[in-house]
C-alpha cells in the first residue's frame, strides 16, 4: 500500500475502535515510549567475544549453521543496527558479559566498565538503554554444573566476584545512559539426576547471592533480576535456581523477577504469573521466547501466549513495573531476520493488548455479565488493529508489511556472505 493508503486504513480503524471507547493515538503513543529490551546473542549465536571458540556449556544450545554470523563486537554493532532499521518504536539492548570489547583478554571476575565502553558511546549514538546479565555459563568453573551454589567456597568466591563486577558495569550502563540497567541473573546449577541433599546447594546460592548483591546501588541507575529455570540439559532432574526459590528471593530481598517463557513446565504460562507475582515483588522483567517441548528459544511468534502476556500486562496497568525483554537464538535462519520478526511480533501483540476495549472489559466482568465480556473479547480480534500497526510502522520510517526483507536480503548478499 502506498503512503495514502496506509492512513485511509488507519482513519478507519481509529472511528472503528473509538466506538468501543479506544483512543488509537493514545495506544500509538505509549506503544512508542514502551521498550523492548533485544537480546544481542541472537546475533552471533551465543558465542560472545570472550573465548568465542569456547563451546556453549550449561544447558544451552544453539542449532543451525546459517552463514554470516557476527564474530566481532563490530560487526555485531553492525548488525543490530540494520534490524533496528527495520524495527519500529523505542528499544534498548541487552548484553551478556562475554560481549565485552577489549583488545586484551579478561577474566570474568576482572571485568570492569571501561571492557563495555564502546557499547556505551554505540547506545547513546543511537539512544538506546542497555541491560546486562553476569555470564555464568561456558567456563571452565562452570563445567561441573555448579556456580554460585557450588560446594567449593573458592569456586563460588570467583562467581560471587564476577557477579559483583557486572553489577558496576550495569550501574555503569544507567549513569551514562540516563536510564536504569536492569541485570539479570541466571545460573546453570543443578544436577541430571535425583539428589540425595537439595537443602545445601541452595541455602548456598541464597548465600552466595546475599553476598554479591550486599552493596546497594541506586535503582536509578541498576536493577538486579534473578531468574528461575525448571530444568536444563544436564539439569533434568534438579535445579538448584527452582521458581520457588528465586520468588521468595525476590520478595524478602526487593529484587526484581524474572519470568522466562521458557523455563516453565510446558503445561504452564508466564502470562499467568504477572499479576501473581506482582502484588509481592516490585518490579518485573520478563523474557518473552518461544518454547517448543522444552526451552527451546525460537523466535518470538505472534501465538497466544505472546498476546496473553501483553494483554495481562496492559489490563493490570503494570507497564510501569514490567520491564519486556526477549530471549531467543537461531542460528537456522537468517539472524537479522529473526531479530526483526521477533521483535515485531512482540510490539504487534502489545499494540493490539493496548488497543483493547480494558475499561468495558473490566466493568462487565464486575458486574458479573460474562457474556458481554466473552462476546466483546471476541469481537475484538476482528478489529482492524493490523491497519495501526502499519501505520506505526510508516509514522516510523520502517518497512510495511514484508517490505523489510528485501533488506534483509541484501545486507545478507552484501555483507554476511563476505565473512
Amino acid at each position: 500500500m502506498n503512503e495514502q493508503q496506509i492512513l485511509s486504513a488507519y482513519q478507519y480503524a481509529k472511528e472503528a475502535f473509538k466506538q468501543h471507547g479506544v483512543d488509537t493515538d493514545k495506544a500509538l503513543e505509549i506503544l512508542s515510549k514502551t521498550p523492548i529490551s533485544i537480546h544481542c546473542w541472537q546475533g552471533d549465536d551465543v558465542r560472545g567475544f570472550e573465548s568465542p571458540d569456547v563451546a556453549l556449556s550449561g544447558g544451552i544450545q544453539a542449532t543451525g549453521n546459517y552463514p554470516g554470523a557476527a564474530t566481532t563486537p563490530t560487526q555485531l554493532r553492525a548488525d543490530m543496527e540494520q534490524a533496528f532499521s527495520l524495527i519500529p518504536g523505542k528499544k534498548r539492548v541487552n548484553l551478556h558479559a562475554i560481549y565485552l570489547d577489549s583488545d586484551e583478554k579478561v577474566e570474568r571476575n576482572q571485568i570492569a566498565p571501561a571492557h563495555f565502553s564502546r557499547w556505551v558511546e554505540w547506545a547513546k549514538k543511537h539512544d538506546l538503554g542497555l541491560d546486562f546479565n553476569p555470564t555464568l555459563f561456558s567456563h571452565p568453573l562452570a563445567d561441573d554444573g555448579f556456580t554460585l551454589s557450588h560446594p567449593n567456597e573458592e569456586v563460588r568466591q570467583f562467581w560471587i566476584e564476577h557477579v559483583i563486577a557486572s553489577r558496576k558495569i550495569s550501574e555503569y550502563f544507567g549513569r551514562e545512559l540516563g536510564t536504569p540497567s536492569f541485570m539479570n541473573i541466571w545460573i546453570p546449577d543443578g544436577m541430571k539426576d535425583q539428589p540425595v541433599d537439595r537443602l545445601s546447594p541452595r541455602a548456598r546460592l541464597a548465600d552466595s547471592l546475599d553476598k554479591a548483591l550486599a552493596e546497594k546501588i541506586d535503582s536509578k541507575y541498576h536493577k538486579d533480576a534473578v531468574e528461575s529455570k525448571l530444568f536444563g540439559i544436564g539439569a533434568e532432574a534438579f535445579t538448584v535456581g527452582s521458581n520457588e526459590f528465586y520468588l521468595a528471593y525476590a520478595a524478602t530481598r526487593g529484587t526484581a523477577l524474572c519470568l522466562d517463557a521458557g523455563h516453565f513446565h510446558p503445561t504452564e504460562v508466564i502470562s499467568d504469573k504477572i499479576s501473581a507475582c506482582s502484588l509481592y515483588v516490585q518490579d518485573l522483567l520478563l523474557h518473552v521466547t518461544r518454547p517448543i517441548r522444552w526451552d527451546s528459544d525460537h523466535v518470538v511468534s505472534f501465538d497466544d501466549e505472546t498476546q496473553a502476556i501483553m494483554r495481562e500486562i496492559v489490563r493490570n496497568d503494570l507497564l510501569d513495573r514490567v520491564a519486556i525483554g526477549l530471549d531467543f537464538f537461531d542460528a537456522s535462519i537468517n539472524r537479522i531476520a529473526a531479530w526483526v520478526i521477533g521483535t515485531r511480533n512482540a510490539q504487534k501483540a502489545l499494540l493490539k493488548a493496548l488497543l483493547e476495549p480494558t475499561e468495558k472489559l473490566h466493568q462487565a466482568e464486575q458486574a458479573f455479565d460474562y457474556t458481554t465480556r466473552f462476546g466483546l473479547i471476541e469481537e475484538t480480534h476482528s478489529l482492524p488493529w493490523s491497519a495501526v500497526w502499519d501505520y506505526h510502522c510508516q509514522q516510523n520510517g520502517v518497512p510495511v508489511g514484508f517490505d523489510w526483507i528485501n533488506q534483509v536480503k541484501d545486507y545478507e548478499a552484501t555483507v554476511l556472505a563476505t565473512r
